[in-house]
């Protein structure tokens, strides 16, 4: 048996040109294979070890287990086989090429992975970032194939040249979209507004960042709608960040009551009533102790604020809601008497 074995290695390593073809493909599936049930493995551990959603692992590394199998199965075929020098300088260089454009592919996926994962992240998904994504692989790629055409021989010292007239040329006719991208890449860096963050424009768009790509900023609104804004129109405008530093906000509701109401019992009904709404309304913060200010008196009544807080600016609506339903019925009950205020 063992004879039988050794007699099979002579075989497929002295084989004619079939033989070595098939081999060469045998190791390429089974190093393709490999990698990925050991990637698959890998990526799944990490997820469970950190706070880096699978997902996103799965996105960041990409093409790679395929890429390392077929660097494993040609050098397997390589090391095995005795192959002629012409079709061995062949498979070397092939070799060298997918090793630098896998490092290529790899440097470009886990940087826009960790921008994705520090810049883009709201809540339980990451969003697209896309505009640092992009420029990040874009930037390797580039770079990646000046290597490999410099590692073939190919003198780039003159692609450079042109593109860099190019790229000047380009610049001079493109200024508005460059200054949308650097706007962009601006606002981002600086960490001013981040995926899933509340906004609202001196222009009067408001809603949540849902994207910032190479050119716009697409904002969703309330009424489900998509603002998509210029990037050098949000580094230009004044914006109100209803997620920053923190969610939390406090909203104030006004009242009025007649000249005949007792204020010390007002207060009272009115924050037990607001303490009701918090406790028992999504989006309330259960452990904050509403209060009311009086801020003054008019022909007809005196005016009073009511301070309640909500985990995000758009749960004011719904708190608001309710409050106004739940205070209108009471002050009936309780006598007191709603006065507009003017």
């Amino acid at each position: 048996m063992f004879e039988f074995f050794i007699e099979m290695g002579n075989r497929i390593v002295n084989g004619g040109f079939k033989t070595h073809l098939a081999v060469c493909f045998i190791s390429l599936a089974l190093g393709i294979i490999i990698l990925q049930l050991v990637f698959s493995k890998l990526l799944k551990i990490i997820a469970r070890k950190t706070k880096i959603s699978y997902p996103l692992l799965q996105q960041t590394f990409r093409g790679i287990p395929t890429l390392l199998g077929i660097l494993i199965g040609l050098y397997v075929a390589m090391e095995i086989l005795t192959i002629p020098p012409r079709p061995l300088l062949f498979l070397q260089r092939l070799f060298h090429a997918n090793v630098i454009l896998t490092l290529t592919l790899m440097v470009a996926h886990l940087g826009s992975g960790f921008l994705k994962h520090k810049l883009g992240r709201t809540s339980k998904n990451f969003a697209s970032t896309s505009i640092l994504a992009t420029a990040i692989d874009l930037s390797v790629y580039a770079i990646g194939i000046l290597v490999l055409l410099e590692s073939f021989g190919v003198s780039i010292s003159p692609l450079i040249t042109a593109l860099g007239v190019g790229g000047l040329a380009t610049a001079l006719a493109l200024q508005d979209t460059l200054a949308n991208l650097f706007s962009g890449i601006n606002i981002l860096v600086s960490k001013q507004i981040k995926m899933g963050d509340f906004v609202k424009l001196s222009t009067g768009e408001e809603g949540h960042v849902v994207d910032m790509n190479w050119r716009n900023t697409t904002i969703k609104t309330p009424t489900e709608n998509m603002a998509v804004v210029p990037n050098q129109k949000i580094a230009s405008s004044i914006i109100t960040n209803y997620a920053q530093p923190f969610a939390e906000c406090s909203i104030s509701i006004p009242l009025g009551v007649s000249y005949e109401s007792d204020l010390d019992h007002v207060e009272k009904v009115t924050v037990a009533v607001a303490k009701e709404i918090l406790q028992a309304t999504e989006g309330g913060v259960k452990n904050f102790e509403p209060f009311i200010r009086y801020s003054g008196f008019t022909g007809s009544s005196i005016n009073f604020n009511v301070i309640l807080r909500v985990k995000t600016v758009t749960d004011q609506q719904l708190i608001c809601h309710e409050f106004i339903k739940r205070i209108y019925g009471c002050y009936k009950q309780e006598g007191i008497i709603i006065q507009l205020q003017k």
